[in-house]
């Protein structure tokens, strides 16, 4: 056996723990970002947000009659649910 053959084990050991504690520290980094997630209702809508902004931007490129459709679709259904609203309170006065 010679006088470095223990420091060698030692090392690399020691290489191997620090791996592993690397390995350790990106996971519990990773939980700890999906409990954030999960519990931060304003990231998420905000996240949402983002992600139906950019959609229907890629929508307006692509097909800009689809977004007229819907835009015009949704500004009939919020009309509707406004015009039923205002229906039902006229006719409790």
């Amino acid at each position: 056996m010679t006088p470095n053959s223990g420091t060698q084990t030692e090392k690399h050991g020691i290489g191997d723990l620090r791996a592993e504690a690397r390995h350790a520290r990106a996971e519990l980094a990773s939980t700890l970002d999906a409990i954030e997630y999960k519990f931060n209702l304003p990231k998420q809508l905000r996240i949402k947000r983002r992600q139906l902004s950019d959609a229907l931007r890629q929508l307006g490129e692509d097909s800009p009659a689809a977004l007229v459709g819907i835009a015009v679709g949704a500004a009939t259904v919020v009309g509707v649910i406004v015009w039923f609203g205002a229906s039902a309170v006229a006719k409790n006065r």
